[in-house]
């Protein structure tokens, strides 16, 4: 079994593409993903990019995608060491890499900015390797 955490943007992506995870792979993720992703998803519709239908759809989609959200002590101070070594502003994107260093295997993000300073603390997968089993 190999864990991934997967950011906002890998999670839309996989609500909009309508893509299954490999059996094998478990997903976790901050328990702010949920927010961040309503947030994203609540802006498209404003700015006139996505349907309130499509969005409500993409919800549905990732709410059956059984993803583990975990947002402890443990994770709030690890995620403010990542966030203060990296000279970060605040310690929302710190969270997923700080809930990789401790819970998962690899980092899955589409940010290629992100996915470069995240290589070096942590391994970075893409959003295909949640598609293959292990």
């Amino acid at each position: 079994m190999t864990r991934y955490v997967i950011d906002p943007g890998v999670a839309i992506k996989l609500a909009a593409d309508q893509l299954a995870v490999g059996g094998e792979h478990k997903l976790v993720a901050p328990t702010l993903l949920r927010s961040q992703v309503l947030s994203i998803l609540y802006g498209q519709v404003r700015a006139g990019e996505l349907t309130k239908k499509a969005a409500d759809r993409y919800l549905d989609h990732m709410r059956g995608l059984k993803i583990r959200l975990l947002g402890d002590r443990v994770l709030q101070a690890n995620a403010w060491k990542v966030a203060d070594r990296l000279g970060w502003t605040d310690t929302f994107t710190a969270e997923y890499i700080a809930l990789t260093q401790l819970q998962a295997d690899a980092f899955v993000t589409l940010d290629a900015k992100l996915a470069r300073v995240a290589r070096e603390l942590v391994t970075v997968a893409s959003i295909d390797d949640l598609r293959h089993t292990t």
